[in-house]
């Protein structure tokens, strides 16, 4: 079985989805006022980065920025099963009336952020969550849509979303990936 993929956004158009996700971000939230970002383990810790970048460029402030780790709040792991030990979440501020903006690569079943908004009440109780990822998928199983989304790419549950960021390989675009025989 052969894998074909299609490039869906290039270099130049995720940098300006991104840009285009932080002036949403920020003009929804009046600024950068007790706003905070969470990227979600792995890919959406990058997104997160690059949006605290922009951030930065656009306003001259440093917005808090956090890694979460959900993998002990996942719903896949069966009742008896030990659960791995985590240690990736990393938030140094408090979430207390702060503003989340969770980040993500991909919202596809709404799992992922079903679990990352667990993860987050369980440090404290935010203002509000709001959610932003570079592309929505659709085929959602949970009431979960994103506030901020960078591309939304209808798919078939057989294909793929890859989204890649120059920080973490060697090329910087999205792709759709299809199962071909």
């Amino acid at each position: 079985m052969e894998i074909k993929s299609a490039e869906i956004l290039d270099s130049a158009a995720m940098k300006r989805a991104i840009s285009r996700i932080a002036y949403e971000i920020l003009e929804k939230n009046k600024g950068t006022e007790d706003l905070a970002l969470v990227g979600i383990l792995r890919r959406g810790i990058v997104l997160a980065d690059l949006l605290k970048k922009r951030f930065y460029e656009i306003e001259g402030v440093e917005v808090p920025t956090g890694v979460l780790d959900i993998t002990r709040f996942r719903d896949d792991i069966k009742k008896g099963e030990s659960i791995p030990e985590t240690s990736g979440t990393k938030i140094d501020f408090s979430v207390e009336n702060k503003k989340i903006v969770l980040v993500d690569d991909v919202l596809y079943t709404g799992r992922t952020v079903r679990a990352a908004i667990e993860a987050i009440m369980e440090l404290g109780r935010p203002a509000k969550i709001e959610l932003a990822v570079m592309i929505d998928r659709g085929h959602r199983e949970l009431p979960i849509r994103a506030d901020y989304v960078g591309k939304n790419v209808p798919t078939a549950k057989s294909e793929s979303i890859q989204v890649e960021f120059i920080e973490t390989g060697d090329k910087e675009c999205v792709e759709l990936k299809k199962d071909r025989d």
